[in-house]
């Protein structure tokens, strides 16, 4: 809440400054940054914490895609960030299935029962991004070098698991979908740093991926990727 109340009263006083300036040329060249900006992330997620028993292999990958509102603090260098969006992420698996329809209440990876080319878990989440932020150019968000931290605060919206194989040499998806075992919430700690529109980023889940006493404990996301951003 205080958060909110600074950036608050920073907006206040940032819009009254200009005012009182708007209607000269003086030398002062600072105009207010667009605060409505999107961020694109394409990254490359795994699991920390995985037992031995599970066989995750290819290219995980992950799609974040955010619309943020920016509140500068004053004429800093600084600013803080708020927004919400979706994002999607894809673990793979190797001869292995992951049972979700099971009437136990823990899941089970199992060995392949049919022979998938690829077969993967995936979930959407619906997530509130929160970052503290600083850029080198308070004059042009767009240019010059950047950085953040944050968290991001999720809940569940689908997940499925998905295998694709062929039979009698024509092509079969397999889909089940079921949010059953994985934990309705997610809360990830976020860092970017970059230049201009591009950024490296990464996020570590502060929170396990499955429901208390429905899989691994202490199964953990990341992910690691590349941002396009407006800021």
């Amino acid at each position: 809440m205080h958060k909110f109340l600074l950036s608050l009263l920073a907006f206040t006083m940032l819009q009254t400054a200009q005012a009182q300036t708007s209607s000269n040329t003086s030398k002062d060249s600072y105009k207010k940054p667009s605060r409505d900006y999107v961020m694109l992330q394409f990254g490359y997620d795994n699991w920390l914490n995985a037992p031995d028993s599970l066989s995750i292999s290819g290219l995980g990958r992950s799609f974040n895609a955010y619309l943020c509102y920016d509140f500068p603090i004053m004429k800093s260098n600084f600013s803080f960030a708020a927004g919400a969006g979706l994002a999607n992420s894809n673990i793979y698996f190797k001869d292995q299935e992951v049972v979700l329809t099971d009437t136990i209440s823990y899941v089970r990876f199992i060995p392949e029962t049919q022979p998938y080319k690829k077969y993967k878990l995936a979930t959407t989440y619906l997530e509130a991004p929160f970052e503290f932020r600083y850029f080198g150019n308070k004059e042009n968000r767009n240019k010059g070098f950047k950085m953040a931290i944050g968290i991001k605060v999720g809940t569940l919206l689908a997940a499925h698991t998905k295998g694709k194989r062929t039979f009698n040499s024509k092509p079969i998806i397999e889909k089940v979908n079921t949010k059953r075992y994985i934990d309705s919430w997610r809360y990830a700690a976020t860092a970017r740093i970059g230049y201009g529109n591009f950024s490296i980023y990464g996020s570590y889940n502060l929170n396990g991926f499955f429901r208390e006493a429905s899989g691994p404990a202490d199964i953990r996301p990341y992910s690691i990727g590349i941002c396009l951003s407006g800021l």
